[in-house]
């Protein structure tokens, strides 16, 4: 994937789904590329989710570059169908972003802490 610059591994994407989940019930998120892109924007994003099996890949290609403009943590997980259940939605999800992390504040952090270490390693 040319926009994915890291690889988040099983055990982070695993828990960057709880998260999304836990934020769907608890706190607020947003679905799709175009909501992402504003939430993104508005600064109102606190992690940006992409999934790595996006196609075509200019759906998202963007979200990395603009979240990086705007210093929010962004992560990839391995299946848009996996996202999009978590987010709640019985369909699949390019890319979701948390904008309230509810119950899920400590494991925002700390994915949005990993995040940022495996991208600097990768830069």
């Amino acid at each position: 994937m040319a926009y994915q610059k890291f690889e988040p591994g099983e055990s982070l994407s695993e828990k960057t789904y709880n998260a999304v989940e836990k934020a769907d019930e608890t706190g607020k998120v947003v679905i799709g590329t175009n909501e992402v892109t504003k939430a993104i924007e508005r600064n109102e994003a606190e992690l940006v989710v992409i999934a790595s099996d996006v196609s075509p890949e200019e759906i998202v290609m963007h979200l990395p570059a603009l979240s990086e403009e705007r210093d929010i943590a962004y992560t990839f997980v391995p299946e848009r169908e996996e996202l999009g259940l978590a987010a709640g939605i019985g369909v699949q999800s390019a890319t979701v972003a948390i904008t309230s992390s509810g119950q899920a504040e400590d494991d925002v952090q700390d994915i949005a802490s990993k995040s940022r270490e495996l991208l600097e390693k990768e830069e």
